[in-house]
């Protein structure tokens, strides 16, 4: 997910992309640990892919507040 793309959407798709993005973090921390995901590097690009939409909707309230 790359930045440009997501300061493109609204605050409601952000939040169903967190939400998305967590719960797939988390099914993958458990394939990780039952040892059924073979590429490890696929939790730390989720991680980035939340603190990516995690740093776009905080900009967003704060250019909201400056309105």
């Amino acid at each position: 997910m790359k930045a440009k793309e997501l300061h493109t959407k609204s605050n409601k798709e952000l939040q169903k992309d967190l939400a998305d993005l967590r719960q797939s973090y988390a099914k993958t921390l458990i394939d990780m640990r039952t040892r059924e995901v073979k590429n490890v590097k696929t939790l730390n690009g989720i991680k980035k892919d939340i603190a990516r939409v995690l740093t776009v909707l905080r900009e967003q309230e704060l250019q909201g507040d400056n309105q």
